[in-house]
């Protein structure tokens, strides 16, 4: 006859292994702080050795109550049969088992179901040292910071692997940089840790199931505005790894393609995890500045950027086949027609048909007046020099853009895209 505590370890963990695999129910041990995570395929080498290791460490050093929960990614050897040995002998070690391969679905799953307020996850062959262990999740049980990550790329992390994967590694993070303008250094060190209020809002957002989870859940983290703690680690690799690098390469790369194209059209709900978990200082004494303004900011300055080289290769372009003004009237007028559109829905996140047409008719008056700036300055500069070089004319455009620019992104803000008050706002000002 079952008893009522090992029901209770069924209904807590659905889909693991039987009963008698579980961590004893939790009248029997205190709720754990942390819950480290091992993702596991085919390692029946080296699950136990790294589990004993692990757990002597923490027992040693971490002064909370944590447990190690094993997850069998499908397992086909004798995984299955040596995680539950683990479970049954080693206290705070229990299993999940998951009928599907992959690691970003087996920490989603855990990381899920897990009550403990930190979780974190490392590899198996255990490359990064243990002693990284706490000061990766110090940070985030003293509410510090939001997510954790170890990185192999700091300066005083020492680092032992071949020439090939040293290249793989920096190549993938110079393009995150570059193409999803990512400022944390080390996205694939299996050796993270994460909130558990945070996992709760995060994770729905995360698509990926295999190795580009990690990613993809860091950029949309730092996108929200949350905190990543970087830790150095010592790391040194596995020779034996069954991971399949041009694989896992290609994958990625389609990853950070789905990600940037979702970025680009404001396709993920972020502003739901936009500094969400509790008193944030920053937000202390700012009540007179406009909500929203720093992050508008940065998107009109991007979005300006590539306006102005757009405007730059068009006024070359017509330059070749008629004169400056012209040209710039022409070039003017195309790129602003991208801009007004662009900052539509990138910089003040207006979606849909609506009012489309009159945004577009207000930002041609915007453009008027930034016609009549650069028009005027080639105006001034043609009185002064009766034939300015070309590089000149640029300069002189480029300097009138600049001026043009900030009364736009003002324009902009305070009459085409003015910010709608709700009634909560309207309440708040009456008070």
């Amino acid at each position: 006859m079952r008893t009522e505590s090992a029901a209770a370890t069924d209904r807590l963990s659905p889909g693991t292994l039987p009963a008698r695999r579980h961590l004893p129910a939790r009248s029997q041990a205190p709720a754990p702080v942390l819950d480290v995570v091992v993702p596991v395929y085919n390692e029946e080498q080296d699950l136990a050795p790294c589990v004993r290791r692990l757990h002597d460490h923490l027992a040693r050093t971490f002064p909370y109550p944590f447990r190690i929960t094993i997850a069998d990614n499908a397992s086909t050897d004798r995984t299955p049969d040596i995680a539950g040995e683990l479970a049954d002998t080693v206290p705070g070690v229990r299993v999940h088992r998951l009928e599907q391969k992959g690691r970003g679905r087996a920490l989603r799953t855990v990381w899920s179901r897990s009550e403990a307020p930190v979780l974190a996850y490392m590899d198996v062959d255990l490359s990064t040292d243990l002693n990284a262990l706490l000061p990766l999740v110090a940070p985030l049980i003293s509410g510090h910071s939001d997510l954790a990550i170890g990185t192999r790329l700091a300066r005083s992390s020492r680092v032992v692997r071949g020439p090939k994967r040293e290249f793989i590694s920096r190549a993938y993070n110079l393009i995150l940089r570059s193409s999803l303008a990512a400022r944390f250094s080390d996205a694939q060190c299996g050796f993270k840790a994460i909130r558990r209020e945070v996992a709760e809002r995060l994770l729905p957002l995360v698509e990926d199931t295999g190795w580009f989870f990690d990613t993809e859940m860091l950029v949309l983290a730092e996108r929200a505005g949350l905190r990543i703690h970087e830790v150095p680690v010592d790391w040194v690799d596995d020779p034996d790894s069954t991971v399949h690098i041009v694989r896992t390469a290609t994958d990625d790369l389609k990853g950070v393609w789905r990600v940037g194209r979702a970025l680009a059209v404001g396709a993920l709900p972020l502003d739901r995890l936009a500094r969400p978990f509790g008193d944030d200082p920053r937000d202390r004494g700012l009540a007179g500045v406009p909500r929203g303004l720093a992050r508008q900011l940065v998107g009109f300055c991007v979005v300006g950027a590539l306006s102005t080289l757009l405007y730059l290769l068009l006024y070359s372009a017509f330059r070749a086949g008629t004169g400056p003004q012209a040209a710039n009237a022409a070039a003017l007028l195309l790129s602003a027609v991208a801009n007004t559109a662009a900052n539509r829905r990138l910089t003040f996140g207006v979606r849909g048909r609506e009012r489309a047409v009159r945004h577009q008719a207000q930002g041609l008056v915007v453009f008027g007046i930034g016609l009549a700036l650069t028009s005027g300055s080639l105006a001034a500069l043609n009185a002064a020099t009766a034939t300015p070089s070309h590089g000149t004319e640029l300069a002189v455009l480029i300097t009138a853009n600049l001026a043009a620019t900030v009364l736009r992104f003002l324009l902009f803000r305070a009459w085409v895209f003015p910010e709608r008050r709700t009634t909560t706002d309207l309440e708040d000002v009456t008070r």
